[in-house]
């Protein structure tokens, strides 16, 4: 279990797995926000608390923060899936270094081709420091 939470501690998030990796994604808001994601499902793997405000980017995600210190905490399907469940990703930068530093880095190319590129060897502790 990891537990994360924004700078002044209102807005938190638990994951109730370690994940097997780090998602790094160059899109246009991902890169500027400089978080690191894990995926689950709202209510299930990933539990939200607290108060945070949501930036509505295009039809298929909100990236929600705290309203009081801006940390980014996770984005939010604003749909369910066919089963009735909703896609989250945590910033694991809201988390202790420590628990995540050995997570490998997956990079995503969100900016132009929406797919998965070739691993490169680094970790959280690579990026992190």
């Amino acid at each position: 279990m990891l537990e994360g939470a924004c700078h002044c501690g209102a807005a938190r998030w638990r994951l109730d797995q370690m994940p097997a990796s780090a998602t790094a994604c160059n899109c246009t808001a991902c890169r500027r926000y400089g978080v690191l994601w894990a995926y689950g499902h709202e209510g299930e793997d990933i539990h939200l608390t607290g108060p945070t405000t949501a930036y509505v980017r295009g039809g298929s995600l909100s990236f929600n923060f705290c309203p009081t210190c801006g940390g980014v905490t996770h984005w939010r399907s604003l749909q369910p899936d066919a089963e009735g469940r909703r896609r989250v990703a945590v910033n694991l930068r809201m988390t202790e270094p420590g628990p995540v530093a050995h997570l490998p880095i997956d990079h995503f190319d969100g900016l132009d081709r929406w797919e998965d590129l070739p691993g490169d060897g680094r970790c959280v502790r690579d990026m992190w420091f």
